[in-house]
């Protein structure tokens, strides 16, 4: 689990380390920063998937305590799956010293720190590393770390990252069996999410036992899971995933019980954008298991209060079950939900991060106010979830 994030010269952040939990919350105000956090994460896991960050790679230098690179190919990549983030001019940030035009990126994991640093090409999409920190795999210090040690677990655990931009209501969604089945990714819109539902529910999976499993659900299997926990953002609700025969593309449906009992099936475009729109999230966080890391844009997008609520505390139960959740959020109701958990005793002080970024455009402030066993903040900064009470002033004024 990765205790501590450091950024050195990437986008919003001069310098700065970012502690975070097993739940870590974002917030601020727009173009503040909160995005490029998780865009840091989800570079480092993209470069390392596209062989950026091969630790065979690696050639020893006479110093300890890291690695010099000296083969091609080997760097961030801006552009892939994850994230596109244009070429280095888009990257680097502006008020860096002429003489240290290189991005950095480091994490911390327990007793372990990583370290990756690129060299600084306004034109490329790929920036070539130029050193890797790495721990050591003895307690000297005569030889640096096997590569083994090189990729933290961050790297290979399981791993989900959805974007605000998620999949909307549709008649059919792709049936991609490598992203869904092989690699059990839902797709940064959550666009394998039907599919990926459609085959755990075959393969029979359920949910452990924990928060994350609903008392009010019908079963234990993963799709009467969803189902019930949906079910909290819109009651009555059931879903049906079924793949459809001689295409390539799965279909979705919901179903209503009403008071004469179940409503005929309807199509995702027939119910609005919420249901559709969460349903990536609510699979995101019931299927995290022990070392999983979710990374969540804006989950509160197209839900009420209630429902907002309701999100907050499933991540919250999915932290508390050993995932590592980090969420970006505009929502008070996602905050206070977050508190309640904490409140409740289902997630400890401990295991949350809050971080409430204020930028200017050129720089990023963080301020990080602490959680007590009663859910309260130590400190409520302006700007902090207060425009309630400042248009009440206003209107009572």
């Amino acid at each position: 689990m990765i205790d501590r994030l450091t950024l050195h010269n990437f986008k919003a952040f001069r310098d700065a380390a970012l502690p975070l939990g097993p739940l870590t919350l974002l917030t601020g105000l727009n173009s503040s920063g909160k995005s490029s956090v998780l865009q840091a994460l989800a570079l480092l896991r993209q470069s390392y998937e596209a062989g950026g960050l091969a630790a065979s790679e690696y050639q020893p230098e006479a110093r300890w305590g890291g690695l010099r690179l000296g083969v091609a190919n080997q760097g961030f990549l801006l552009n892939g799956e994850l994230v596109g983030l244009g070429t280095g001019e888009d990257v680097l940030h502006e008020d860096f010293a002429e003489d240290e035009a290189r991005i950095g990126l480091a994490v911390d994991e327990g007793p372990h720190r990583y370290g990756w640093t690129v060299e600084y090409d306004p034109e490329q999409n790929l920036l070539p590393l130029l050193d890797v920190d790495l721990p050591f795999t003895s307690e000297g210090r005569d030889r640096p770390a096997g590569p083994e040690a090189v990729a933290p677990s961050f790297l290979t655990a399981p791993f989900q990252y959805l974007h605000a931009d998620r999949i909307s209501p549709a008649e059919f969604y792709p049936r991609d069996h490598y992203a869904a089945i092989g690699r059990g990714f839902l797709g940064v819109r959550g666009e394998h999410t039907v599919n990926f539902l459609r085959h755990r529910h075959d393969a029979r999976d359920e949910v452990p036992e924990g928060l994350l499993r609903h008392p009010g659900a019908e079963s234990d299997l993963l799709l009467d899971q969803v189902a019930a926990w949906m079910g909290d953002l819109c009651p009555g609700v059931d879903i049906q995933a079924h793949a459809i025969e001689g295409a390539d593309a799965v279909r979705l449906s919901y179903g209503f019980q009403g008071t004469l009992g179940p409503t005929r099936r309807r199509r995702p475009t027939n119910v609005g954008f919420g249901l559709t729109y969460v349903l990536p999230i609510v699979v995101a966080c019931l299927t995290a298991r022990l070392g999983s890391l979710v990374l969540l844009e804006n989950p509160e997008a197209h839900l009420h209060p209630q429902g907002q609520t309701r999100m907050a505390a499933l991540a919250a139960a999915a932290a508390a079950q050993g995932a590592q959740v980090v969420m970006e959020t505009h929502s008070d109701h996602v905050i206070n939900g977050v508190r309640l958990a904490v409140k409740q005793g289902q997630l400890a002080p401990g295991q949350l991060a809050l971080h409430y970024f204020r930028g200017d455009g050129t720089g990023v402030d963080v301020v990080s106010p602490q959680i007590d066993t009663d859910g309260m903040l130590d400190q409520w900064p302006a700007g902090f979830f207060d425009e309630l009470e400042n248009t009440l002033d206003q209107l009572i004024g």
